[in-house]
């Protein structure tokens, strides 16, 4: 029997260079509370512990919406139509499967953040999908203007993909101006939108707080990462990590708390530590339905249809360009 022969793998890197990194730093450093972009939270490390994180028994998201994207891949992918597939924050791609296999697109572009975690991810994709065409682009996806010219792209509907809740990392505002920068890049193609909803705060700290210390370590790479990246002198030992549900603002925060008065450096720069004080490492905003519908109206789309699962705990939106 003959197999399909896979198509070539193109990766694009667009990674921010450190001193962008700097100057991020000097601007989290001077909130209050001090808090840095979550996307610096996924290096090759940072993104190897995410996907365990996603594997702990008390984090069931990724496999509610996998079993969700399964149950209704052939009724999404009818509702979406024919194009590209570009997947925000595509992580280890493992969600993006089963529209692979009920769309047979001619191409799934993949977005993000490390290179190696990309590369590995699409790779990994296209042996299972040896039809489709796969390009990567490392790159900062909140950042990002447009789509670089690429014969993949050309003369075709883009469908938007972003699932996992990772609206839910920004705040009202900017989670309202990335939806407006995700409806430029399509080009008035659709988008596939996966949020988390509300749910009572002992599930959700659970979650973001596993018993197998997953996602402390996770928190913790940060800090090993500035040390790499910007020379900074964390001792990752001193903070504690802690995940908490604020339900005033509908969100779990995750931070990590100075044990103890210190003081670190950063590309040479240095930053005081009270004892308890809080270095905030990412949000994660939780939407009920009509919040989403809101939320989504104000970016210029508007909900055309919602999947759920059983449990009505995590909801698939497609959203159309509002005019």
């Amino acid at each position: 029997m003959n197999l399909p022969r896979p198509h070539a793998i193109d990766l694009i890197d667009l990674h921010p260079p450190a001193a962008d990194m700097r100057q991020l730093v000097r601007d989290g450093m001077a909130r209050q509370p001090r808090q840095l972009p979550a996307w610096f939270l996924y290096d090759a490390e940072g993104s190897k512990l995410f996907d365990r994180i996603c594997e702990q028994p008390e984090y069931g998201l990724t496999r509610t919406e996998i079993n969700l994207l399964e149950c209704k891949a052939r009724e999404i992918a009818a509702a979406l139509g024919d194009g590209v597939i570009v997947e925000f924050g595509a992580g280890s791609a493992r969600k993006v499967g089963p529209l692979l296999k009920a769309l047979q697109p001619p191409a799934y572009v993949a977005l993000d953040i490390s290179a190696d975690h990309l590369q590995q991810a699409i790779t990994k994709l296209q042996q299972a999908h040896p039809t489709v065409a796969m390009l990567g682009i490392c790159c900062d996806h909140s950042q990002l203007e447009t789509l670089p010219v690429h014969p993949l792209l050309r003369g075709q509907r883009r469908l938007g993909f972003f699932p996992g809740s990772s609206l839910g990392n920004f705040n009202r505002q900017d989670a309202v101006e990335l939806l407006r920068r995700f409806r430029r890049i399509l080009a008035g193609g659709p988008l596939l939108l996966g949020l988390d909803h509300p749910k009572p705060a002992s599930v959700l700290e659970a979650a973001y707080d596993d018993a197998a210390g997953v996602s402390a370590a996770f928190a913790r790479n940060l800090l090993h990462r500035l040390n790499q990246d910007l020379q900074a002198n964390f001792d990752p030992q001193r903070f504690r990590y802690r995940a908490r549900w604020q339900p005033e603002a509908s969100r779990v925060e995750m931070a990590l708390i100075s044990r103890c008065p210190q003081q670190v450096s950063i590309a040479d720069e240095h930053w005081s530590f009270d004892d308890g004080e809080t270095l905030v490492t990412e949000y994660s905003v939780k939407y009920s339905p009509v919040m989403a519908i809101e939320l989504a109206a104000e970016a210029g789309w508007r909900c055309a249809r919602r999947w759920h699962d059983p449990d009505d705990s995590l909801s698939l939106h497609l959203l159309e360009a509002a005019d």
